[in-house]
């Protein structure tokens, strides 16, 4: 049930009402700044109630959408349940939800897939457009206003700062416990005015444990108390395992070349299996004393933080499995000293993590022999999620790490492909490719150099022989011998999976 004693501000305790009444609340063809962040902190009861209303206006003929921001991906009763009405104009800057994902390559649905560090700053620049409203999760309301954040920050601030009304939801689910966990940084300033973000180490706190937020602006209030819903992830296959190996082996090599220290550098890690294989394999290596300046804590951290091997975390959200977060929240009290959360324009923020020297690693969908990665389009034209903020980390890393198993859909797709068919990370920001074949040390490679390490380390065995095939007749007879590519076949790969159901 709502716990109403987490509403301690008495101007706000009197605008408590139902989510229907707040969906009431919401403009025909507003854009909304929702909060939410890999399942994590999301809105769970105005979303659907908004739905209702908009299905309900769709019945009488109204044509009622809205614009939907969020921090990242969501679930499925904030992105699914306005999806499946056919609420939403605009989304940005990330999703994962199957129903929205249909939409949007339908064409049904708009879709701004955007690098998460660039969101804040480009709604502040006036870029967006206009915000609407802030539909923002919180785990609690002090007596001077002031908000407890949930279990992610994403870009709620900014969404608070700048909407024309606020709705909030206090959640019950969430633990008090959190209270103190956040570090909200209020110094971000628009140019010509910025200042450096005063942030050197990873457990450093440079803002306020709270957000900030006008009571006026506040038309609503709704009680909520509902789990975050978050998906579990497979145990490591021996595909992943195997990448993990190799990037091991590879941070072992770069100790012992004096190029990384003993306790390696802040580590930042995509979402998912191999992700989490990876840090499996962490946890269980010689490596001590690691921190990690990153989007989400996931199980794989909060493994090597019982373990010992993890000293600090940093994010903007929590990305567990609905064990892993039962384990964190029965004993939050625990890991509050290891785990900070901050908005995503500082945890995604460019300059930041080139300061720390992070070591980034991030799943791909495809990559061509030189280099080139796509990781958010299938066959070119369909989006499958969006580039979240692989980008952020990638381009600015220490060491930048793609990974993949070598192969898709039973064999039938190579995920090293003559010619990417869509670029999100081109050759300059690719240092390091792996899957369960080997690894490819890109540093200091020509293109053609690239294309050989490549080929050799990271292919399939069964494409091997006609990736060499290519490589060999573009030196021959491309007209430009820098990076050899052959436009008449460079997609070839591509039109025969469509045409015949095999690369």
């Amino acid at each position: 049930m709502p716990d109403r004693s987490r509403i301690k501000n008495a101007q706000l305790r009197s605008k408590i009402m139902s989510a229907e009444e707040a969906a009431k609340l919401i403009p025909n063809h507003a854009n909304i700044g929702m909060s939410g962040f890999t399942g994590s902190g999301y809105p769970k009861l105005v979303p659907a109630a908004l739905a209702k209303r908009i299905m309900d206006a769709h019945l009488m003929g109204d044509d009622f959408k809205v614009g939907l921001w969020t921090g990242a991906s969501t679930a499925p009763e904030l992105d699914g349940a306005l999806a499946m009405v056919d609420a939403v104009d605009l989304r940005l800057p990330y999703q994962s939800d199957p129903i929205s994902r249909k939409r949007i390559n339908a064409g049904e649905m708009e879709y701004i897939d955007m690098h998460l560090s660039h969101v804040a700053q480009l709604v502040w620049f006036g870029f967006l457009g206009k915000l609407n409203t802030a539909v923002i999760e919180v785990a609690g309301i002090r007596e001077d206003g002031s908000l407890i954040p949930s279990s992610s920050v994403g870009n709620n601030k900014t969404w608070i700062d700048l909407a024309d009304q606020v709705i909030l939801e206090v959640n019950s689910w969430q633990s008090l416990d959190l209270e103190g966990m956040h570090d909200i940084y209020y110094g971000t300033e628009l140019p010509p005015h910025r200042l450096p973000i005063p942030l050197v180490n990873v457990g450093d706190r440079i803002g306020e444990p709270y957000l900030r937020c006008d009571p006026n602006k506040v038309v609503a209030v709704v009680e909520t108390d509902a789990p975050d819903r978050n998906s579990p992830f497979s145990a490591p296959d021996p595909s992943s395992r195997a990448i993990a190996g190799h990037i091991m082996e590879f941070l072992e090599h770069e100790v012992k070349k004096g190029r990384l220290p003993p306790n390696l550098l802040p580590l930042q890690s995509g979402v998912g299996n191999i992700a989490n294989a990876v840090l499996d394999e962490l946890s269980q290596s010689r490596f001590e004393g690691l921190t990690s300046y990153t989007e989400v804590l996931q199980d794989g951290m909060l493994k090597m933080i019982q373990s010992g091997k993890l000293d600090m975390v940093s994010a903007t959200a929590f990305s567990l499995s609905p064990d892993a977060l039962q384990t964190l929240m029965a004993d939050l009290p625990r890991y509050k000293d290891k785990i900070i959360l901050r908005p995503q324009e500082i945890s995604n923020h460019p300059e930041v993590i080139r300061r720390l020297g992070v070591i980034a690693m991030n799943g791909l969908i495809e990559a061509d022999i030189f280099g080139n990665v796509n990781s958010t389009h299938i066959m070119g034209s369909g989006i499958m999620n969006g580039i979240g903020g692989s980008g952020d980390f990638a381009r600015n890393a220490f060491l930048s790490i793609f990974m993949t198993p070598s192969t898709a859909k039973g064999g039938a797709i190579s995920a090293i492909v003559p010619m990417v068919s869509h670029t999100d990370h081109t050759e300059h920001d690719v240092q390091v490719i792996v899957t369960e074949q080997g690894l490819a040390d890109l540093r200091g490679l020509s293109p053609k150099q690239r294309a050989k390490v490549v080929i050799e380390r990271c292919a399939h065995p069964d494409y091997r022989p006609a990736l060499h095939e290519y490589f060999r007749r573009g030196v021959h007879y491309a007209p430009g011998k820098q990076t050899p590519h052959l436009l008449e076949d460079a997609f070839s790969w591509h039109l025969r999976y469509l045409q015949t159901g095999h690369m």
